[in-house]
């Protein structure tokens, strides 16, 4: 095993970061701000949760990389700005991370809460420390508005839960469902659209919170459903093909192809 400490090639990255951003080295990467990049940190995070998915270590490394080089890139248009550089950022997350973790860095006194081995008890005491440090923004402050839906719905859900707001189990969060679900068939029967896409709203947002007292990622869990759907739906529209593609069929024909491309990927 090498003697070198991981992360000693990062210098590396912020030395060629430095040349890309010279005089000598690209236009394009001159010519960027921090508002240009916003979409790319976006795309190359999804690109991450992808490669995460597809269970490729080649990939998630080759993405992990892209997404850093977003944050050295970041850092060194801060740094052009005089407000912080790549070092500032490591400090900054260093020493967030030994204050949000007292059951496992010891304190100036050199005392360690206990927290055991109760992962939701260490995580209880990390959003109580995260929402003492930004009590003017309240609990839920620190969720991005940005987030795609679905994942902001679960991180509210966990804040709320941090100080208390929450059902007591997953049965509380079931019967929710339940209730918003009949709620939008009342809405839908009264024909009122507005009401039936706040209702369409509040169901799915009680759907996040099951998933959630289930410990179900909903976000991985519909993006595996969309998955399946796309490939079979592919299988389908390929088996169509020689009878004039999907347009042709009535739905009877369409339910025996969906079904062949469900046996097909059991197979």
């Amino acid at each position: 095993m090498s003697d070198e400490r991981v992360g000693h090639s990062l210098p590396e990255l912020a030395d060629l970061m430095a040349t890309l951003l010279s005089p000598e080295g690209c236009p394009w990467d001159r010519e960027q701000t921090l508002q240009t990049l916003r979409t790319y940190v976006i795309e190359e995070a999804h690109e991450v949760v992808e490669a995460i998915d597809s269970g490729s270590p080649e990939a998630l490394r080759d993405e992990l990389g892209d997404l850093l080089f977003q944050v050295v890139f970041q850092s060194a248009l801060a740094a052009r700005n005089g407000w912080f550089d790549l070092d500032g950022v490591v400090r900054a997350i260093h020493d967030k991370m030994v204050r949000r973790h007292p059951w496992v860095f010891e304190d100036a006194s050199g005392n360690k809460e206990d927290v055991g081995d109760d992962a939701d008890r260490a995580l209880g005491r990390w959003e109580a420390m995260k929402a003492k440090e930004k009590k003017d923004r309240g609990a839920l402050g620190g969720v991005p508005v940005a987030l795609p839906a679905l994942l902001r719905a679960t991180r509210v859900g966990e804040k709320a839960a941090a100080v208390g707001y929450d059902w007591p189990d997953a049965d509380g969060a079931r019967a929710k469902v339940s209730e918003e679900l009949a709620e939008l068939d009342e809405a839908l029967q009264r024909g009122d659209d507005a009401a039936a896409e706040e209702e369409l709203g509040d169901l799915l947002f009680a759907l996040a919170s099951f998933a959630r007292k289930r410990r179900i990622d909903p976000e991985a869990a519909l993006r595996g459903s969309l998955n399946r759907f796309s490939t079979r739906f592919r299988h389908a529209e390929l088996a169509a093909e020689s009878e004039g593609g999907l347009r042709a069929l009535d739905a009877a024909a369409l339910d025996v192809l969906w079904e062949e491309a469900k046996r097909a990927e059991r197979d």
